[in-house]
């Protein structure tokens, strides 16, 4: 789907589609506007795709988990340059650090206490009727001459 078709949709629906809102939405492709102007402040090749539609791909991407083949289908462009495309606009992002978790220190500093709840998981052997002798139907073999 490109962002020229949803960009008309309401915020409701625009949340569904995307995953994020509408605000959200707006502030990453300022982000990835500006590297992009750092990137490319001398010359450059024009993408395919607009940032809005990277980004777009992007979510695509990581909310519903399809593959690279699929989102290049879809955008009419090819494997390479859309995983390109999404590789960019993550790197981006994290490097910006608006759109980042808290690292693992940060949680052990808070002083939220969290429960944990174990959950057994270990194999057991699946129960199946014992073969004897007695219940095998005996297979009898044509002589070939």
């Amino acid at each position: 789907m490109k962002y020229e078709t949803i960009k008309e949709y309401n915020d409701k629906k625009f949340r569904r589609i995307t995953g994020v809102k509408r605000k959200t939405f707006e502030k990453m492709v300022e982000i990835l506007q500006r590297s992009y102007v750092e990137k490319h402040r001398r010359r450059g090749r024009k993408p395919k795709l607009s940032i809005e539609n990277q980004l777009l791909a992007t979510l695509e991407y990581l909310r519903e988990y399809r593959t690279y083949a699929h989102i290049a289908s879809s955008y009419g462009i090819d494997e390479s340059n859309i995983y390109r495309a999404i590789k960019w606009v993550e790197d981006v992002l994290i490097k910006d650090g608006t759109f980042s978790l808290p690292g693992r220190r940060e949680l052990l500093k808070s002083e939220a206490k969290y429960k944990v709840i174990l959950i057994d998981a270990t194999e057991t052997p699946i129960e199946r009727p014992q073969k004897n002798r007695e219940n095998i139907i005996p297979v009898r073999k044509k002589d070939i001459h």
